[in-house]
């Protein structure tokens, strides 16, 4: 890069002057570049939004803003709507990450904190392979494994803080010992633990990167003053990870709420707003377009491209969201 000084018209050698700097060849291109990369991924994404709207409009305009608040699925009757499995998908997200932020936070601080460096290399593997691992490998692990093991635990949450709405089992007596525990079966709990397992190592890739990148000047400085471990960790490592935290719980978020397999091998699809977490019967937009996809008709193929819609413009809204978050707290910021 070359730097010019340019004195300005009509004054002479001893006024002010403006420089300005000349980007060599290589940076032209780069930026060249990296513009073409941002614009066609922005093109994508509208592209992928336009084909959604385009294929949607039908039943959009058909349903208007009842679209949002009916709850039955039947297009071919003239009665369909996402409010039901779009109250499905928002709690199950919320569940997963509820259960899966707590989770990311530990393992990525043992990794980067406290595991001796002998098995830390190991744990770093073994967190990028699970990441890896296909959804329907969890949810055929959810529905023949997990979710008998996790019925008692329902059971005993129902009994003790049932008196908690969400918590809540219509029909449903805890205290008979008699009573069927299938009324706890493919519920919103076990669809967001099962979901909070596909991405907690997601997150807690993203958070293990940040927390590691904390500066050795400030951690050693925190030691240098008296602080234990946790202090250090308390005031150097989680303040400088806050923007990594953030972006990775949001990362998370996004995955839960697109998820489709894993959810739809264990849920039991139902088309009412279900509250409840631990009642059985739920549902999501995602698993909605892949029960319905190969018996729609083309009416109702459009309805499901309004779900797709639904769900393509909520991610967007967490994306944003997440990224403006982020850039008001990047990571470092508290410790500059």
């Amino acid at each position: 890069m070359t730097t010019h000084i340019e004195e300005r018209p009509g004054e002479g050698s001893a006024g002010p002057r403006r420089l300005y700097s000349d980007p060599g060849l290589p940076d032209r291109i780069f930026r060249g570049v990296a513009r073409s990369g941002g614009g066609f991924v922005l093109a994508v994404m509208l592209l992928v939004g336009g084909f959604l709207l385009y294929r949607a409009w039908q039943a959009l305009s058909r349903a208007g803003w009842s679209f949002l608040t009916t709850e039955t699925w039947e297009p071919d009757a003239g009665r369909f709507g996402i409010a039901a499995v779009l109250v499905g998908t928002v709690l199950i997200a919320l569940v997963a990450i509820l259960v899966a932020v707590p989770l990311a936070v530990g393992g990525a601080l043992y990794i980067s904190e406290y595991a001796p460096p002998r098995i830390r290399q190991t744990l770093i593997g073994v967190v990028d392979l699970m990441a890896a691992v296909p959804s329907v490998v969890y949810g055929l692990w959810g529905l023949f494994f997990f979710q008998n093991q996790v019925l008692g635990t329902a059971r005993w949450l129902s009994t003790y803080v049932g008196w908690i709405p969400f918590f809540a089992v219509d029909g449903a007596d805890p205290r008979d010992p008699l009573a069927n525990a299938t009324v706890y079966a493919s519920s919103t709990l076990i669809a967001g633990i099962v979901v909070a397992l596909m991405v907690a190592p997601i997150v807690c890739s993203v958070m293990r990167e940040v927390f590691s990148q904390a500066p050795v000047g400030e951690r050693e400085g925190s030691y240098a003053l008296g602080a234990t471990r946790w202090g250090m960790i308390r005031s150097v490592v989680l303040p400088f990870g806050k923007g990594g935290m953030i972006g990775g719980t949001m990362l998370g978020l996004g995955r839960a709420l697109g998820e489709t397999i894993g959810v739809y091998l264990v849920i039991s699809p139902i088309f009412d707003i279900q509250w409840h977490v631990l009642q059985s019967g739920t549902s999501s937009i995602s698993s909605l377009i892949a029960l319905r996809y190969g018996e729609a008709s083309e009416f109702g193929m459009s309805a499901l491209m309004a779900a797709g819609l639904a769900l393509f413009l909520m991610t967007l809204v967490v994306n944003f969201a997440a990224s403006s978050i982020v850039a008001r707290s990047r990571s470092g910021a508290a410790s500059e």
